[in-house]
């Protein structure tokens, strides 16, 4: 799928809510008057001209409003919508090069300001925040009560709670407590009607209506602007303790994994690391009590005696942070497969990255979700590379999603590959959420 966003915005005689029959001139009254409503709404200084360091993938919109509440944010959402100005909600911006670059870009609608953790309700063990709030900031006010987010999202000290939903951000501890999806129990989304729709409440079990905050999560914001979110909690451990066996081989890495995977521990997270010509491993964190740690150590110890167990330092769960370094023709995937498959992926990389001569480095959760780094010579090579392990991926119920590369490469392929038969639905919510297609334009899976 070809793109070629252009730093300049598309033209307002392009887009003209009135229809066929109305004037551009009309279009562009309709933009003018909207930008003074947001104005008044937001205030003076809370709505500013975007500069460079504002573009999504070389797209410059026009403005940046930050919203004081949520009410607020579907207000303004509410008027660019009639005004057919099209939204990007932002963070802190730390995944905003995620996904396809937006075919129009006019307004980032920033969530900063809604930043506080509304309730901590330790006894019932949820909390209610904002989703400009960054995980780490949530993190040290649940550990006040010896509470946690059991999620270790990429960046945390940056990272905010939307972002993270948007993206699906839940790292390596998803192993044992699950997805985002599995920890979220309720929601707030800006619609662009100006609707503050709420999905969700605050009891850890509740299946009454429909599951807003599943659907939102991993939507990249197309459905809606989330301005709130309700999550489950679990203690924060006692003892933390994580230990790498070493393999020397693929096959020896995968029957490690199934070892692990088929026996009574109980790891709160499976890690794979693998590169270029080098032997992979497997990282297990164990938490609890300093008496459970020791006994499930001493049983990675008696699994993994054909291999090399040793004590790891904590810093391998944040190794997935620096495959994002900035260096010419270089890519960062996220691939997901059978965790069955882990050896025989591994072995077609080995051989495609012979080939193709590039460097790649794969850091991996056993539920089969990881994030692959590939280093190549020129921006061709690149480009076989993806695509070749997307169809690789593909053939067998697998997928590549591109989530850093240069803008060129990115401007000439698509984010997402195939959407399968699920692109029908993913259309039929979007229309149902966002008829006129004003969040996040272009971006998702499909280009909705």
């Amino acid at each position: 799928m070809s793109r070629t966003p252009s730093n300049k915005l598309e033209s307002r005689s392009s887009s003209n809510p009135m229809g066929s029959s109305g004037a551009p001139s009309t279009s562009l009254t309709l933009a003018k008057t909207a930008w003074s409503g947001i104005r008044t709404l937001v205030g003076e200084s809370r709505l500013r001209s975007a500069v460079s360091g504002d573009a999504i993938d070389g797209v410059l919109p026009e403005n940046i409003a930050e919203p004081a509440s949520a009410s607020e944010l579907a207000a303004v959402l509410k008027i660019a919508s009639e005004a057919d100005l099209r939204g990007i909600p932002r963070g802190s911006g730390s995944k905003l090069g995620w996904g396809n670059p937006p075919r129009a870009a006019h307004l980032v609608l920033s969530i900063g300001r809604l930043n506080r953790v509304l309730e901590h309700a330790w006894g019932d063990m949820t909390c209610t925040v904002e989703a400009g709030c960054t995980v780490a900031d949530l993190q040290r006010t649940l550990a006040e009560h010896g509470q946690r987010l059991a999620l270790d999202p990429l960046w945390p000290e940056r990272a905010t709670i939307g972002g993270i939903l948007a993206t699906n951000d839940s790292g390596a501890l998803r192993t044992r407590f699950g997805s985002l999806r599995d920890l979220i129990i309720g929601i707030t989304l800006a619609l662009p009607d100006g609707t503050l729709a709420k999905s969700g409440g605050k009891v850890v079990k509740n299946v009454a209506g429909y599951d807003l905050a599943k659907l939102a999560t991993g939507s990249l914001g197309t459905l809606g602007v989330i301005t709130q979110a309700i999550f489950r909690l679990y203690p924060v451990p006692a003892c933390m303790r994580s230990l790498t066996i070493s393999t020397k081989d693929t096959r020896a890495m995968q029957s490690a994994l199934h070892a692990i995977l088929d026996s009574q521990l109980a790891p709160s997270s499976v890690q794979i690391r693998a590169a270029t010509s080098s032997s992979p491993s497997v990282d297990l964190l164990f938490e609890g009590t300093s008496t459970g740690c020791d006994a499930q150590a001493g049983q990675v110890a008696r699994i993994g005696a054909p291999f090399s167990v040793t004590e790891a330092d904590g810093s391998i769960w944040r190794e997935r942070e620096p495959l994002f370094a900035k260096s010419p023709n270089t890519a960062v995937c996220k691939v997901s497969l059978l965790p069955a498959d882990f050896a025989l992926f591994l072995d077609y990389l080995e051989r495609i990255s012979e080939s193709l001569q590039f460097s790649w480095k794969l850091i991996a959760q056993a539920v089969g979700v990881g994030l692959l780094r590939l280093e190549c010579g020129s921006l061709d090579s690149l480009r076989q590379a993806t695509l070749g392990l997307r169809a690789h991926l593909e053939s067998s119920e697998g997928s590549l999603v591109i989530l850093d590369c240069p803008l060129e490469l990115k401007n000439n392929l698509d984010a997402w590959g195939s959407p399968g038969d699920a692109l029908t639905l993913m259309k039929s919510v979007k229309a149902q959420f966002d008829p006129a297609g004003i969040l996040n334009p272009g971006r998702f899976v499909g280009a909705i």
